[in-house]
């Protein structure tokens, strides 16, 4: 008898599944004789180009002290596509432990916090050749709302004002209307991401950079969770770029499709639309919508390298940096050896603190008092309080050392 119950409970429970075919997702990937193909590998090659020679002009050192800003920016702009707009100042402050007074701002700031620590699993490695894999999707997810305040785990249907909350890494229990698209069933989730893993885990290098956009798609239009969807997607391909092209997490595509949200937008509304004719591709959704998202994706991925290419330009770079280190040290904010520091950080990337001395032949107290008081000033950071020293890029200073990569704080 309980047993019964037990079994009668469980089917109230289980997700619907309306049976809807795997074909309603078609085409996943552009067919071979799409007219789109040539251009489009042709930006996969400019990309793949540009991505190295940007990773390969930077020192390893200021590459993983630029990642740490690159996180944040990343963080604000994909916030910002939502609708949350948390300025990278206050995500670095929030990263100190100081939050705003104001439960609102608070709430957005342990947001992008929660934002920050999963790209940074990333970032290490944690998602490493799983990205497109429903486990690795789910532990975005999970790790992410877990993170969140409880506030922000509460959503509203805008028709039947109903609150549901989020389950971290758990899908949707719920049939979910997004814009104009109607979401396949929640029991059908689990085979329609068995059939996107199969499909974009299984291909080569360039094919898997040439249909980024096309799965990028495909997982917003499967909307496996009831919320936070959209954050999990810009993760996914982050961490794609990460493991194909080896980007170092020194650019970021969050940028540019933010910079650009009204066209990032109507292109997935696009490619929710199924084939005009028979000259549309042979699947159920239009191959040439999907073929135009995949221009536009992988041109801002190659305008946002440029834009940090310019920006990393180690004569200009170096300029503006001294520039501010010589105002500071004429207003007496850090000792007037900081100079020589960072000059010789911009140059070789790391110093180590025995060197330090060494270079600027002082006293080893006297360095440590000069790099006392560079730490007080966030200008370095090191790995432990015996390893190396590197500059810092820290949000406060973004504006005048790397102007343009986010707007001003006011």
């Amino acid at each position: 008898m309980n047993n019964k119950k037990s079994d009668i409970k469980s089917d109230i429970l289980s997700p619907i599944d309306r049976n809807e075919p795997l074909s309603m997702m078609e085409p996943l990937l552009l067919s071979e004789g799409s007219t789109y193909r040539k251009e489009l590998m042709d930006l996969v090659m400019e990309l793949v180009a540009k991505s190295a020679g940007l990773r390969n002009r930077l020192p390893s050192a200021i590459q993983t002290s630029l990642a740490s800003l690159v996180r944040a920016m990343n963080c604000y702009y994909s916030n910002l596509i939502e609708g949350h707009n948390t300025h990278p100042i206050e995500i670095e402050r929030a990263l100190q432990g100081n939050y705003s007074a104001d439960l609102k701002k608070r709430n957005l700031q342990q947001e992008a916090k929660a934002h920050i620590a999963v790209q940074t699993w990333i970032d290490q490695g944690g998602l490493k050749n799983r990205a497109y894999s429903k486990s690795g999707l789910r532990e975005i997810h999970r790790r992410f709302c877990d993170l969140l305040p409880k506030d922000l785990l509460w959503i509203e249907d805008p028709d039947t004002k109903k609150k549901m909350r989020v389950m971290p890494g758990e899908f949707r229990q719920y049939d979910v209307k997004v814009g104009n698209h109607i979401t396949i069933s929640p029991g059908a989730i689990p085979r329609f991401l068995a059939r996107f893993e199969s499909v974009y885990s299984t291909l080569g290098k360039s094919e898997i950079i040439l249909t980024t956009a096309a799965a990028h798609h495909r997982f917003l239009w499967i909307h496996p969770f009831l919320d936070g969807n959209g954050r999990v997607a810009r993760l996914m391909s982050h961490a794609l770029m990460l493991d194909i092209l080896d980007t170092g997490g020194i650019w970021s595509i969050a940028r540019g499709l933010a910079r650009n949200v009204a066209e990032y937008k109507n292109h997935l509304a696009h490619c929710d639309l199924t084939r005009r004719n028979d000259l549309d591709g042979r699947g159920n959704l239009s191959e040439e919508a999907l073929a135009k998202f995949s221009q536009f994706f992988l041109t801002v991925c190659i305008d946002q390298i440029d834009f940090m290419d310019k920006l990393l330009q180690p004569d200009l770079l170096r300029t503006r940096v001294l520039l501010w280190a010589k105002e500071e040290i004429e207003l007496n904010h850090i000792p007037p050896q900081s100079i020589q520091i960072m000059e010789a950080l911009l140059y070789r990337g790391e110093l180590s603190r025995g060197g330090l001395a060494d270079i600027l032949n002082i006293s080893d107290r006297h360095a440590r008092r000069l790099t006392s008081a560079l730490f007080e000033k966030g200008i370095l950071i090191s790995d432990s309080p015996k390893s190396s020293l590197k500059l810092a890029f820290p949000a406060t200073l973004a504006s005048r050392w790397l102007p343009g990569l986010f707007p001003s704080a006011d």
